[in-house]
């Protein structure tokens, strides 16, 4: 399955280029699915190859929080409190893009060739990709599976701590939704799984794009086009727009120099565009073959430099701008206003870190072997 994941500023005409780029995949013939949050009638008139989800925020909160209710009835009697009912349950921050996540989730269980969704704005949309892995790795935390192990000695340890054990409930429904955000995680992080950045050419855009383009890399996600969108012909008549026809031009310069032929223009029709005619005359490329999935390798350098370096590719990122803790076996990488917890591959785990340098858009993390815990040759 092919999924194309579009983001990019507010207001840069990212639910249009959705809107085309699903149309243009149904009318090559794939089996296409569109997720997007948009209310207007954007797409026009319905095609046959393609299906339309708009994910619904207010009745999954609902449905969640009522089956959760439910299963800690008992605990809620218990305490006095009174019961929520459906009808007074109103969508909290947050529910949004946990609807957005169970419908990527749904679509990797369907029988679609293109999955195409239009994500929140950046870095927004950022975030929503990334919760699956945050919210697996605060469950596993919290709730570690391995205790889940120790039911039959729940009621003896109970009584010789002298406080109640969590119950067998909140381990399955824990198990639950990380089997849910795992099905999520698997479809963002599939070979077939790409971001599209939708942006106006100019220095607002130029700087979105950046941002955008480095919290992407920095979780290990491929952008695998860069849409400038309603771009103005250099033929316009009224010298007005001489000035912002120059400032595209630009930017699109730079955006080519730097993603090559990944960048696509877009062109600005004078009106919004609305329906399948003004959808297609966009232009807007049908998707193509994912590009290779992106590596961080550990080069051995331990012959000539005594070290093992860990390449992270972070494009775009300003020294500066970077951050690094160990934390244990983990590793806190910061690069600007993003932030991402990885686990240490097994090899380095028993390094330490001897320092790191930032190289043609990749972070190159040293790691020196602990003699205590390296395997020593005989």
């Amino acid at each position: 399955m092919r999924t194309l994941l579009l983001t990019g500023p507010g207001g840069c005409g990212r639910t249009t280029v959705a809107a085309a780029t699903a149309l243009g995949a149904a009318r090559a013939g794939h089996r296409t699915l569109l997720i997007s949050a948009d209310r207007a009638d954007t797409l026009g008139a319905a095609h046959a190859n393609l299906t339309v989800r708009r994910p619904s925020p207010g009745d999954e909160f609902r449905d969640d929080l009522l089956a959760l209710q439910h299963r800690a009835s008992s605990a809620l009697d218990l305490l006095g409190a009174g019961r929520l009912e459906g009808e007074e349950l109103t969508p909290l921050p947050g529910s949004e893009e946990l609807a957005l996540l169970r419908a990527l989730r749904d679509a990797g269980q369907g029988p679609y060739d293109t999955v195409v969704v239009d994500l929140p704005p950046a870095p927004r949309a950022l975030a929503v990709l990334a919760l699956p892995e945050q919210l697996r790795r605060y469950l596993r935390r919290l709730l570690p599976p391995e205790r889940q192990a120790a039911r039959a000695l729940r009621p003896m340890l109970g009584r010789m701590a002298g406080v109640p054990m969590p119950a067998a409930w909140l381990y399955e429904t824990a198990a639950r939704w990380d089997t849910e955000l795992a099905a999520a995680q698997a479809v963002i992080e599939a070979p077939g799984t790409t971001v599209r950045l939708v942006a106006e050419p100019g220095p607002s855009g130029a700087d979105a794009v950046r941002a955008a383009a480095t919290g992407l890399a920095l979780h290990g996600l491929r952008t695998d086009a860069v849409h400038a969108n309603r771009v103005l012909p250099d033929d316009t008549a009224d010298s007005w727009f001489a000035s912002l026809i120059a400032q595209q031009r630009k930017t699109l310069a730079e955006w080519q120099e730097t993603y090559g032929e990944s960048v696509v223009s877009l062109p600005h029709l004078g009106h919004d565009p609305r329906g399948g005619d003004d959808l297609a005359a966009l232009g807007v490329p049908a998707p193509a073959a994912a590009p290779a999935p992106v590596e961080w390798p550990v080069l051995d350098a331990l012959a000539d430099d005594g070290v093992l370096v860990w390449h992270i590719p972070l494009p775009g990122v300003a020294r500066e701008e970077l951050g690094l803790i160990r934390r244990g076996d983990e590793l806190v990488v910061t690069a600007g206003p993003f932030r991402r917890i990885v686990p240490l591959p097994s090899a380095l785990r028993r390094c330490t870190v001897a320092g790191a340098g930032l190289r043609e858009g990749e972070l190159r993390v040293r790691f020196t072997p602990d003699p205590d815990l390296w395997p020593q040759a005989r």
